[in-house]
């Protein structure tokens, strides 16, 4: 099982602008294969930007998985035989609106994420909460499980992942002023308990009245920290994933003396309150 050199794109977007953000993840995807990468991740929301005030105005920079976009990105995937992840607003039927990623490969689009978990903030106002379950994705010697912003505070969302098989968990986001801690430390965090790579990549600029900060980050299977990218610039940068280091989840310091799994050595039998349902949430917007 190789390596995979995987991207984390820090950039830049423009509101409701899904022409100009299509150029720009473009060129930026092809700066990234030129380094190498074999998949490149992208900021949440990164088509379509994320500061928009009604409901109305986040479905008119809205588009259909599959759509225009995963179309255009997906002939250059095709061109430079890579994989992409980038976030975007999916419009979809029965007037839903979620905030998504999606993945396209060499062979066009694969799959959406929906995000599950919406705090009330920007685009998240509006959008429907996602309604499908977690999954794995095999890319062909990569498993790639994927989460969006604030679905990075809830751990069951990583771990779930873990268990369907994931080597790398990718998380797009929105981080702005306010979310500094959750960029210092969830990349290492869900890094470390899971036995698995996780790479967060964040946005920079001003939008909406917000500043987005980037400090995208990268940390290993043992919770080394990889990468940091700096703060409120844009950046390409890459790290090294090795699938099989991940897949080994027991780490042996000593044998039988010093030996931990944090995954297998579960006890779930006692676990009974993390799926105890105090009430279904239905989103923050009020049709």
């Amino acid at each position: 099982m190789s390596n995979w050199t995987v991207a984390g794109v820090q950039m830049n977007c423009a509101l409701g602008d899904l022409a100009a953000n299509r150029a720009a993840l473009v060129a930026n995807l092809r700066r990234a294969a030129e380094r190498g990468a074999k998949l490149v991740v992208f900021p949440e929301c990164v088509l379509s930007g994320y500061g928009f005030t009604s409901r109305a105005h986040a479905l008119g920079a809205a588009e259909p998985l599959p759509g225009p976009s995963t179309e255009f990105v997906a002939k250059a995937c095709a061109e430079l035989g890579v994989w992409a992840v980038f976030g975007l607003l999916e419009s979809a039927p029965g007037d839903k609106l979620y905030n998504a990623a999606a993945l396209v490969g060499p062979q066009g689009f694969v799959v959406g994420y929906r995000k599950l978990h919406l705090p009330c903030l920007g685009a998240d106002r509006f959008t429907d909460p996602g309604d499908r379950p977690l999954a794995v994705h095999d890319l062909g010697g990569l498993k790639l499980g994927m989460n969006i912003c604030f679905d990075g505070s809830f751990p069951e969302s990583a771990r779930i992942l873990t268990l369907l098989g994931a080597d790398l968990v990718v998380l797009p986001t929105n981080w702005a002023t306010n979310a500094r801690k959750m960029a210092e430390l969830v990349s290492a965090a869900r890094a470390w308990e899971n036995h698995i790579y996780y790479l967060a990549v964040n946005r920079v600029g001003d939008e909406s009245g917000f500043r987005y900060i980037g400090l995208s980050s990268a940390a290993d299977y043992m919770g080394n920290v990889l990468h940091f990218a700096p703060e409120s610039e844009e950046a390409i940068f890459t790290i090294d994933v090795n699938p099989a280091a991940a897949a080994q989840k027991r780490v042996v310091t000593c044998v039988g003396e010093y030996e931990i799994d944090r995954v297998n050595w579960r006890r779930p039998e006692m676990y009974g309150p993390l799926v105890a349902n105090p009430g279904a949430f239905t989103g923050h917007f009020n049709k």
